[in-house]
């Protein structure tokens, strides 16, 4: 059995909010394949799946839709099995017969960088698995603020979108594609049968949240225990030697706001800790950093 794969060339423009209206669940996004029928006939697509999206950027276009012949999917199913199992090996371990059906009724989607793929009060339609590419979860307030709250990487889920589906609960965070993203998703009751019924699914799910529940915890004690100076400092020689980021986005990452940020980068600079480029910071020396986020 083979899994539906969508070959539908999308023109990008900035999104907009449109009001509700019948056949698909996100009708409040430009992009939603749904309205988009219906804006355009000619224009066809299914909008199933978790994650549905719009994007950020981009020139307006006429859509294109393309029919994929049978052997070129067959050859799609054939590289997203192999490329599953590369990167979730515990689906090694269902029945060929189980994994085909999984892949029938999965939705395979590839976005572009900066896609927003879930934001606060939206349904949960699915559980993504991320093939390539990164996915940032932050959470953010009224004042327009945001915080890191974990990234999804090539061989993980989202457990933002399986404590949805387990509680029946809508999202409470913003997940963003950080570069381009391949992901898999199953649906909710592919994703509660997984759980139910096959035990090594559900280890690889509650591993994560373990995981995950590390991290908020250090992220936390960072937060209501760490100076700023010193939470930029180790994450520097974390995500170091060469950030290829903006001081926005480091301020983004740190809860805080950009003319701090960029504040203590120069002071850092300054003392020759750093070096400060357009959209670059190299770390010049991580043990001096190192020794001042552990003051």
């Amino acid at each position: 059995m083979l899994h539906r794969v969508s070959a539908t060339w999308v023109a990008q423009r900035p999104p907009r909010r449109l009001p509700a209206g019948p056949g698909c669940p996100f009708v409040q996004f430009a992009f939603c394949p749904a309205r988009r029928r219906a804006a355009n006939p000619g224009i066809g697509s299914d909008c199933h799946g978790p994650w549905h999206y719009h994007h950020g950027s981009g020139e307006s276009q006429a859509g294109k839709n393309v029919s994929l012949t049978g052997e070129t999917r067959l050859n799609q199913a054939e590289t997203t099995r192999a490329l599953l199992l590369a990167r979730f090996p515990v689906f090694a371990q269902l029945p060929a017969a189980r994994l085909d059906e999984l892949l029938a009724g999965a939705v395979l989607r590839h976005v572009p960088a900066g896609t927003v793929l879930f934001e606060p009060n939206m349904p949960c339609e699915g559980f993504p698995l991320v093939l390539e590419g990164s996915v940032r979860v932050v959470k953010g307030s009224s004042g327009g603020r945001e915080i890191l709250l974990y990234r999804v990487s090539p061989g993980e889920g989202c457990i933002l979108s399986g404590g949805c589906l387990l509680g029946h609960n809508e999202y409470a965070a913003r997940g963003i594609a950080e570069d381009e993203v391949t992901l898999l998703g199953i649906t909710p009751a592919q994703f509660q049968d997984l759980i139910l019924q096959f035990p090594p699914f559900r280890r690889f799910v509650f591993d994560m949240y373990g995981a995950r529940l590390a991290e908020v915890m250090e992220l936390i004690d960072e937060v209501a225990f760490r100076k700023l100076d010193s939470r930029l400092a180790r994450l520097l020689v974390q995500r170091g030697p060469v950030l290829n980021a903006t001081h926005q986005n480091l301020a983004d990452e740190l809860g805080s706001v950009r003319v701090f940020v960029s504040r203590m980068l120069r002071s850092f600079e300054e003392r020759g800790w750093v070096s400060l480029e357009r959209e670059r910071v190299t770390v010049v020396d991580p043990k001096a950093l190192m020794e001042f986020s552990n003051r």
